[in-house]
């Protein structure tokens, strides 16, 4: 027969006390109720000496609070939202939250299963990379009271707390290096998608393009972030075609990536062929050669900002919880990649 779990009631009547101050004490609240220090040290070492765990679930029921985030990006195996994911971890640990990670593969069912089994788990906020049409469950969430904060893009639609990058004035800056280095045919590789990170960073290459004399061309490779071969397939037909290209900007780097390949199976000699610049900075542009130009997005700072403004709307005490959308700025690593060559 299986053992009986120990309840509060048990450990109360084992220690001659109500359940109530038993409860204050679990909970975190013997010194807001004034219980003194003698008797929670009393409950504390008791329940540690028959090894109660309470129930997470029922926890959370009664305080309305799991200390649970759940982090939900388009893939989470990708570097930028890995990068993320860890630092936000490490902050929410700090501040006695804990993180669930999840991917929707920017797909709009799997992100409303995924909210709607989470919101079941009573967790206390979400950090999400919005899919297209998710806007009615955004709304949702918001009117429910839950702490919500988009990151990588937004909805403009919806007044809700984001954390997101210079997009359009860094690809407007990476463009117009690549025209200074003498660039006068430019490619512009990026993926068929509404988000409106993407939007803005056409728009800033677009409109550098425009402010100028060159010739370019926009390639969208079709969106799917696991099967990335299908892009590496695509670019190299698409290169193959405009050999003419003198300047390529990759509006992320997993495009890059493939690009990268696809330049050296045409045998294209970067820098002084074509000079190549990539959003989304990663390890590997410094040690491919020649090191490629890319733009870094601040993940420390995303991250957190990310927390900070989740926090501030999880602060019981804080009265003024005002929507924050922050825009933070990137660097432009100019690299050997898009520099004039000798």
């Amino acid at each position: 027969m299986a053992k009986k779990k120990t309840s509060i009631k048990d450990i109360a009547k084992a220690l001659g006390i109500s359940i109530t101050t038993v409860s204050f004490i679990l909970n975190g609240k013997a010194r807001e109720k004034r219980i003194s220090e003698e008797l929670t040290k009393k409950v504390q070492e008791y329940i540690q000496k028959i090894g109660y765990k309470p129930s997470h679930i029922a926890q959370s029921l009664r305080l309305g609070k799991s200390k649970v985030i759940v982090f939900m990006v388009e893939d989470i195996s990708n570097n930028f939202f890995a990068s993320i994911a860890r630092l936000i971890e490490e902050k929410a640990y700090k501040n006695g939250y804990k993180i669930i990670y999840c991917s929707t593969d920017n797909k709009p069912e799997k992100a409303k299963e995924l909210i709607a089994t989470f919101k079941m788990r009573n967790v206390d906020g979400f950090i999400i990379t919005p899919t297209p049409n998710l806007e009615k469950t955004i709304l949702g969430l918001l009117e429910e009271g839950l702490a919500i904060v988009l990151f990588d893009r937004w909805i403009p639609e919806i007044d809700c707390s984001y954390v997101v990058v210079e997009n359009e004035i860094s690809a407007y800056e990476a463009t117009e290096h690549l025209i200074h280095q003498g660039c006068k045919n430019i490619g512009f590789i990026t993926v068929e998608s509404d988000q409106t990170q993407m939007l803005e960073r056409l728009k800033g290459f677009q409109k550098a393009v425009e402010d100028s004399d060159v010739k370019h061309i926009i390639f969208k490779v079709k969106f799917h972030p696991i099967a990335e071969h299908e892009a590496g397939n695509s670019l190299l037909e698409f290169l193959k075609s405009y050999p003419e290209l003198d300047g390529i900007f990759f509006s992320t780097n997993y495009l890059a990536f493939e690009g990268l390949q696809a330049l050296s199976r045409l045998e294209k000699k970067i820098q002084k062929e074509v000079k190549v610049v990539s959003f989304d900075d990663h390890y590997f542009f410094n040690l491919y050669q020649p090191r490629i130009s890319a733009i870094e997005q601040p993940l420390e700072l995303i991250a957190e900002k990310l927390m900070e403004s989740i926090l501030i709307q999880l602060d019981e005490n804080n009265q003024d919880k005002m929507t924050q959308q922050i825009t933070l700025p990137n660097v432009l690593h100019v690299r050997e990649s898009s520099e004039l060559s000798d």
